[in-house]
């Protein structure tokens, strides 16, 4: 072969090259992503509509119909269109051509969807767009749970604290806990004393919308002194709330006490986390993009002790999946059976051959190609990510071509 016959005729050159590639190899490490998984980019992008009230059917006729009706025209490279409804929310898939420019794609959804908005019922709110990608996989899992603490507090800890300070984790994508109760307001109608009144859900709807607001005021300026004016539009506890007044007849001011009840509850739960037989609330990590599983469960760990300390001591949080386990295992077999196979490859060569130094040419060439394999996929990861520059090793090989044109002519 050329370059058997190439080495031969300038072993120098390839002693200079393998010398490199072995000092280069652990800078290589740092910088290449491991991971379970490669990452693969498919071009799906998911829509995510939320209409609450609304049955199966009218989201289906009235926002996914008219959307992906607008999609067809405005989104260029559509393989095909997918969605799913249920009462209240529907989610839309659309699939495009391989090789689609997916930031592209998104851009166009979010267009169109800003544009269909005026066209859907009213009240109808931007939709949720997301990219799919098979390599985002769930890296971590932490529960949660506390002696004295409700399901309300262990969800707001989770979301408010704990999600928000990961997040800043290069490579991770946290979405909402499991478990646990949202807070909300609700106003609970009482339909009977509606009736006696003479009045509708509506009217209730009307009173609190139009009651309830958040006004600028801007400043007025007292002398030496400019002050904010704050505008009295907005309530700031539940019993104000049911104190607003919602209509006037033959004198008598019905208020929104008399026909519901405002409550700070929780929205209806839809899902239970259990630790040891008590409730608690468990936050999933994702990986995203090309980031490293190691390196960002490293930092997620370096974070926790911080976290842990703006949490109430009764708190706990605990790791409960660690996906870096099995990729450190893995890693860790990879390196094992390598060795076994150069080891075990080196003695049949001794042993048939009976020769020592075809046994040290290939227990050296075998290790050598494996890094050398991995330094070039290395620096085509980085060369299409744009994070290397060209002309640095485009030097690099001149100076090794270089120096192996000096070894041939005897030049020092």
């Amino acid at each position: 072969m050329w370059i058997v016959r190439l080495a031969l005729h300038r072993p120098y050159a390839f002693i200079v090259f393998a010398v490199v590639v072995v000092f280069m190899f652990p800078i290589v490490l740092q910088r290449t992503a491991t991971d379970i998984f490669p990452e693969i980019n498919i071009p799906v992008i998911s829509i995510g509509w939320n209409y609450a009230g609304l049955s199966p059917q009218q989201m289906e006729d009235r926002i996914v119909s008219n959307f992906e009706r607008f999609m067809t025209t405005a989104v260029t490279d559509l393989e095909h269109i997918g969605s799913q409804t249920v009462a209240g929310r529907s989610m839309i898939k659309a699939y495009f051509q391989p090789g689609t420019n997916v930031p592209m794609a998104l851009t166009q959804i979010t267009a169109i969807s800003q544009t269909a908005i005026r066209q859907l019922p009213p009240g109808s709110n931007p939709p949720l767009i997301i990219t799919y990608s098979a390599s985002a996989v769930p890296i971590l899992q932490l529960g949660m749970k506390g002696q004295g603490l409700s399901e309300q507090e262990l969800f707001d800890y989770a979301t408010n604290l704990v999600r928000n300070r990961m997040a800043t984790v290069p490579g991770t994508a946290i979405p909402w806990p499991y478990g646990g109760k949202q807070r909300q307001v609700s106003v609970n109608v009482d339909i009977p004393a509606l009736q006696a009144k003479g009045l509708s859900p509506a009217d209730v709807i009307e009173a609190v919308s139009l009651q309830n607001l958040a006004l600028p005021g801007g400043t007025v300026k007292i002398g030496p002194t400019e002050y904010n004016v704050e505008l009295n539009g907005s309530t700031d506890t539940i019993a104000a709330l049911n104190g607003l007044p919602i209509k006037t007849a033959n004198g008598a001011t019905i208020y929104v006490r008399d026909v519901a009840t405002v409550s700070d509850g929780f929205s209806p739960q839809i899902n239970i986390v259990r630790m040891d037989g008590q409730r608690g609330v468990l936050v999933t990590i994702y990986k995203t993009g090309g980031a490293s599983t190691l390196d960002v469960v490293k930092n997620i760990y370096a974070k926790l002790p911080k976290i842990a300390a703006l949490l109430p001591p009764q708190l706990m949080l605990t790791p409960m999946f660690d996906q870096s386990i099995f990729v450190s295992s893995a890693i860790e077999g990879v390196i094992r059976e390598g060795v076994i196979a150069a080891c075990l490859t080196g003695l049949m060569v001794l042993l048939f051959l009976g020769n020592w130094r075809s046994t040290v040419i290939i227990a050296i060439s075998i290790p050598l190609s494996v890094l050398v394999s991995l330094t070039v996929l290395s620096l085509i990861e980085d060369y299409a990510s744009g994070t290397i520059v060209v002309n640095t090793t485009e030097s690099a090989i001149q100076a090794l071509e270089k120096y192996a044109s000096r070894s041939r002519s005897g030049t020092p």
